[in-house]
């Protein structure tokens, strides 16, 4: 067990962080399953400007790399190009 004040506090800010990250990278792979899903061109072409936006601010603050959003945009993107 930790015996300073100042590791105590910093586990319980990662665990807080850790939970948060978590729920967040669950929230994207959700949302980019859904899209996945669909097959109407007009519904996934309105909810690609929300997916596309929820990965640059995850990528932003570090829950997933940059390059991973900027691939999974770029797949998600020629998926609802090819939908007709």
């Amino acid at each position: 067990m930790a015996n300073h004040k100042s590791s105590l506090k910093r586990i319980r800010q990662e665990e807080k962080r850790r939970l948060h990250n978590r729920y967040y990278g669950k929230t994207m792979r959700n949302a980019v399953r859904k899209l996945r899903a669909t097959t109407d061109k007009a519904e996934a072409l309105a909810m690609l400007p929300k997916v596309t936006k929820l990965l640059d601010k995850l990528a932003k603050t570090n829950v997933i790399h940059k390059n991973k959003a900027g691939n999974l945009k770029s797949k998600l993107a020629i998926y609802t190009n090819k939908l007709g």
